[in-house]
């Protein structure tokens, strides 16, 4: 059976290979979008890709629909984490009465394909997507078109869906376990050696690996004390807190990065922290416990979160966000909590997963670019404190 594609459905499944395909753009899922296909790409010159097919008949029809876009468009900003985006909307079906070039639409472009070619006529597609033209129509017409077209798209979805679930299916945190264990390990040496769970002497803290400042400041200069303080715990109410985050928040991390890299990330935590803690505290104070690294997780996570948005972001606006603000604000206000070394654990932990990158989604660039900005402020951190 023969069956011949109307003009307006050929464009649309030409443009939706290329951008799929060729582009990597993925499909926006809006309810109440009818015979317009929406597509999204964060890192892209056009973030929004927007392909309608409805017949459009006058200017007035035209304008209620740019409008309308751009309602939707401020709701795909806030969920993309994006301050602007550029989008493009691409017409098929515009009646002989509209003229697009007399329209306001501020950050949309808009292009009018009568045929596929006519994109050579808008200098900002051509532009943004030099190879547009060269991609040759198929040899192949009507049904078999349709179904070469949606089976190359389908074929990239399973693709993409693949990989999401490669990373989001549930792994044992063996990290996280051998970390909870030797947390666990030295607050029981610890408390052994002082005879107290509920508050462990500073003698004892120190003595296996506690951080003070005055030992900086006077050019003592144990620097394994920047990480091993960091699996060390004044009491065993400031290990059980440490310890319960570390067992929720871990295991996630630890899927989504992997086991080497959610190491890296920790241990990077601890030392941003301990380093920030030497600027800015004065005088003779032991620092010691995992909440640097704890918040380190937490910057990393808002750093994976931001690649995986389409999953994660009401989770990062409605949990993470306020979690990381409320422990933030209590550190403030509670005496004998590192705050510093909160916040420098909470921006190591970003830089590092930078650096590290998030599979699938981090190309080379922003790898070099993170290792060179955790090189930059640690260099800047060792500086201030050790010669400044």
């Amino acid at each position: 059976m023969n069956i011949v594609l109307n003009k307006s459905d050929e464009i649309v499944m030409r443009l939706l290979h290329y951008f799929i395909i060729e582009q990597n753009y993925n499909p926006v899922v809006l309810h109440g979008a009818k015979d317009e296909i929406w597509l999204e790409k964060s890192d892209g010159d056009y973030k929004i890709i927007r392909i309608v097919s409805n017949y459009i008949h006058n200017n007035e029809q035209l304008n209620f629909d740019i409008y309308r876009t751009k309602q939707i468009i401020k709701k795909i900003k806030n969920k993309m984490f994006l301050f602007r985006v550029p989008s493009l909307s691409i017409f098929v079906n515009l009646g002989e009465n509209v003229e697009v070039d007399k329209l306001n639409t501020g950050n949309i472009d808009i292009a009018n394909l009568n045929k596929f070619e006519d994109i050579k006529n808008y200098d900002f597609i051509t532009k943004n997507f030099p190879n547009i033209l060269e991609v040759e129509k198929d040899s192949k017409e009507g049904i078999e078109l349709f179904v070469k077209l949606t089976n190359d798209i389908n074929k990239k979805n399973k693709e993409e869906n693949d990989k999401a679930q490669e990373i989001f299916s549930k792994k044992v945190p063996v990290v996280t376990y051998i970390l909870l264990g030797i947390n666990i390990l030295l607050f029981l040496i610890t408390a052994f050696d002082c005879k107290n769970i509920f508050e462990i002497s500073t003698g004892s803290i120190y003595k296996y690996g506690g951080l003070v400042n005055t030992d900086y400041l006077n050019g003592i200069l144990d620097y394994s004390r920047v990480i091993t303080s960091g699996f060390l715990h004044a009491g065993i109410i400031h290990l059980v807190f440490n310890m319960y985050a570390l067992y929720v928040i871990g295991p996630q991390l630890e899927s989504f990065f992997g086991k080497v890299k959610y190491l890296i990330i920790y241990l990077g935590s601890i030392i941003f922290g301990n380093l920030l803690s030497l600027l800015f505290i004065q005088g003779n104070y032991i620092s010691c416990g995992a909440s640097g690294a704890i918040f380190g997780l937490l910057g990393a996570l808002l750093y994976f979160g931001y690649h995986y948005r389409v999953y994660l972001s009401d989770v990062i606006k409605s949990q993470i966000i306020p979690l990381i603000v409320i422990n933030l604000l209590i550190g403030m206000f509670i005496a004998g909590i590192n705050i510093i070394a909160h916040v420098g654990g909470l921006i190591g932990g970003f830089l590092v997963a930078k650096a590290v990158g998030v599979k699938y989604k981090s190309t080379l660039s922003d790898k070099v670019n993170g290792i060179l900005m955790c090189i930059a402020f640690m260099a800047f951190l060792i500086y201030m404190i050790f010669y400044k």
